[in-house]
């Protein structure tokens, strides 16, 4: 249960952040409307405040994140982007899920 947990957590983070990166992005980069920064502000505040639910160690939580992350950002390269990953992209993807999962769910005394 601890385990569907910090995934889903850091699934959830990892879209928020993408979001809240994106928007400002589409405003900037695609003349998007102003008012996106908006939703992209509250989409950061949730990306923060799901970091902080997590029971491990918050430095602990960062690194592993991270891998979570690039998974995460490579399903937004083709579903939003259109750019289907290449082998490269999913092996690395793959890396870093496996990253996170040693750093998170690694056994530790105490």
């Amino acid at each position: 249960m601890l385990i569907a947990k910090t995934v889903l957590l850091f699934l959830l983070t990892a879209v928020a952040e993408i979001v809240g990166c994106y928007l400002p992005y589409l405003w900037l980069r695609q003349g998007g409307a102003a008012w996106l920064l908006l939703p992209a502000a509250a989409s950061l505040a949730l990306f923060a405040w799901l970091l902080t639910l997590h029971p491990a160690a918050s430095g602990r939580v960062y690194a592993a994140y991270g891998g979570v992350y690039v998974a995460v950002a490579l399903v937004w390269l083709w579903g939003v982007d259109g750019i289907r990953p290449s082998r490269w992209d999913l092996l690395g993807g793959a890396v870093t899920l496996a990253g996170m999962a040693i750093i998170m769910f690694a056994p530790r005394q105490g």
